[in-house]
């Protein structure tokens, strides 16, 4: 079985692991993590994973290496492990703003470079993942694609789209999480203990998910079924929009793409 090495072992570099390996698509003793201390990776060691503190030794002899750090590290980590990079190596990052030629400058133009933004519910298996490259052949992209499978949902986009991926799925995790708390404070006021009201919103918000998963229905033919004529929803809804609900939404997206795009050379 190939070996896989995953740089920066945080919340989305062990997700990632821990899915491939209940997938079925590695073996915990084939996937490589690596932390500039060890002593936080002792779980893992004692799940069987490789572990390392040297990410220039770690890479040996991977086919996949995941460069799952902060866009302000990455420049770093990349300038000490060039050395090492093999030209059939498959290059991964997860670095919200960091294109594949601002990896290519520092790896080498001849590299493959897949880039992938996952969100936080990768932690749980339902991340909603988005992967691009500059030229990485069909092949490399599907490896990539089959490793995000793992762990929830993925397209394939053009790689300009990357940043507005980040504010859509990854910073958009915050947004609707947020809308299930507000939702929760409004059961609250009108009469509900908050662990009640907090549930109640939750699987509500979670129904609505699931009903345009598999219904593959749009939204607006799903809430039409809930309004009815002089009705409370539509009262509700319609008091949202007079207060900007839909407009401070997308305003919000916009804004966290025009930042994503920016975190490489802050």
């Amino acid at each position: 079985m190939s070996k896989i090495t995953i740089i920066g072992s945080g919340n989305i570099g062990l997700s990632l692991a821990k899915g491939l390996v209940k997938s079925n698509i590695y073996k915990a003793e084939n996937i490589v993590l690596t932390r500039r201390t060890l002593a936080s990776l002792t779980e893992e060691a004692a799940l069987g994973f490789g572990v390392s503190a040297d990410n220039s030794e770690a890479i040996k002899g991977a086919e996949i290496f995941v460069l799952a750090v902060l866009p302000q590290q990455i420049k770093k980590v990349m300038e000490d492990i060039s050395a090492m990079v093999e030209p059939h190596q498959i290059i991964v990052s997860v670095a919200s703003g960091v294109s594949c030629q601002d990896v290519k400058e520092i790896l080498g133009q001849d590299k493959i470079v897949v880039r992938a933004m996952p969100n936080t519910a990768i932690a749980i298996g339902q991340s909603m993942t988005c992967i691009a490259t500059d030229n990485a052949s069909d092949q490399a992209v599907n490896q990539v694609e089959k490793l995000f499978e793992a762990v929830g949902s993925v397209v394939v986009i053009n790689e300009d789209l990357m940043t507005s991926a980040t504010a859509l799925c990854a910073c958009g995790i915050a947004f609707f999480l947020r809308a299930i708390r507000a939702a929760s404070q409004g059961g609250v006021e009108i009469g509900f203990h908050a662990h009640d009201a907090l549930k109640m919103a939750i699987q509500t918000a979670k129904g609505a998910a699931d009903l345009l998963l598999q219904t593959n229905s749009h939204p607006e033919s799903e809430i039409d079924k809930v309004t009815s004529p002089k009705g409370c929803t539509i009262a509700g809804l319609n008091e949202m929009e007079h207060n900007g609900l839909s407009s401070a939404f997308i305003k919000g997206i916009k804004l966290s793409a025009k930042k994503a795009g920016g975190l490489y050379n802050e």
